[in-house]
């Protein structure tokens, strides 16, 4: 296999012991194209809430390959590791939607509303290949279909060599292949403990905090004090069973906190700039 290094950005800067930063995305070429040049680690495709279109997303990766960013870097990596939250919740049981994505090429998925160890070893196994009974690693057992052409090619990888690389991590230490699950709900927070310490191969937890306040009876109230604690209670059960936490509502105002407290997946809002006429419209008081 060449040494081409660790290619997902997000998995480095963890294991370079810093939180990792991220952000949403939509599916668009302009977007991608923007983002290639970010100072993020990681972006995550939106199709949960947004169209689910592999065909756009396949797109939307091409824009974010920069050749100059590449060659600079002796990396075939794209600068900013793409992964992608798909629709179908943990409930579904989906496998699917996760096998489609993997194949365009990102690095990760996330899925979202995961609230047993049934439904956290699917995801698990969904982001794997199959392997022989009794191979190292066997479990979860792996249930991603044969068809890495497209995403090998676009990992600068032989076949081969995809195959060697893309698993989860980190049970396979050498794995680039994030597999995050949303924490949303009471009965997640009930049940995490128990899926963290039975289903090896979750790469991150994401707490959903939009849907956890509905949940909670207190929608979008992030400041509530039952949210404040139930975000606690999952981030102090992410510590205990060394699984990274993160948070997609980072901001100015909560990134010392969300760092003190040891979140190392941390998703903020994109911004860009608009230079003369963002500062015009200020200056005129609008």
């Amino acid at each position: 296999m060449p040494d081409t290094g660790r290619l997902n950005g997000i998995i480095r800067a963890w294991e370079a012991g810093k939180p990792a930063y991220t952000c949403f995305a939509k599916l668009d070429k302009l977007s991608a194209q923007e983002l290639s040049d970010a100072p993020y680690d990681g972006v995550v495709f939106e199709m949960e809430h947004n169209p689910y279109d592999v065909g756009a997303l396949g797109d939307s990766l091409q824009y974010m390959l920069s050749r100059q960013a590449i060659a600079e870097s002796a990396s075939v990596a794209p600068a900013v590791t793409p992964l992608a939250r798909i629709p179908s919740n943990g409930i579904e049981m989906n496998q699917s939607q996760a096998k489609q994505v993997l194949d365009r090429g990102v690095y990760g998925v996330i899925t979202p509303h995961v609230w047993t160890v049934e439904q956290a070893y699917n995801a698990v196994a969904s982001c794997r290949y199959a392997k022989p009974k009794g191979a190292a690693l066997y479990e979860p057992k792996g249930v991603r279909g044969d068809g890495p052409a497209a995403a090998a090619r676009y990992w600068g990888l032989s076949q081969a060599d995809y195959y060697a690389r893309a698993d989860v991590w980190p049970l396979a230490p050498h794995g680039e292949i994030l597999c995050g699950l949303m924490i949303e709900s009471p009965e997640a927070i009930q049940n995490l403990d128990d899926m963290l310490a039975n289903v090896p191969g979750i790469g991150f937890c994401l707490i959903g905090e939009g849907d956890l306040s509905q949940a909670l009876g207190y929608p979008r109230q992030y400041d509530h004090p039952e949210v404040i604690d139930a975000t606690r209670r999952i981030a102090e059960t992410c510590h205990k069973h060394k699984v990274v936490v993160g948070n997609p509502h980072t901001s100015a105002k909560n990134i010392e906190r969300l760092v003190e407290e040891g979140y190392r997946f941390l998703m903020s809002a994109p911004t860009r700039s608009y230079g003369v006429v963002g500062q015009g419209r200020e200056l005129a008081g609008y």
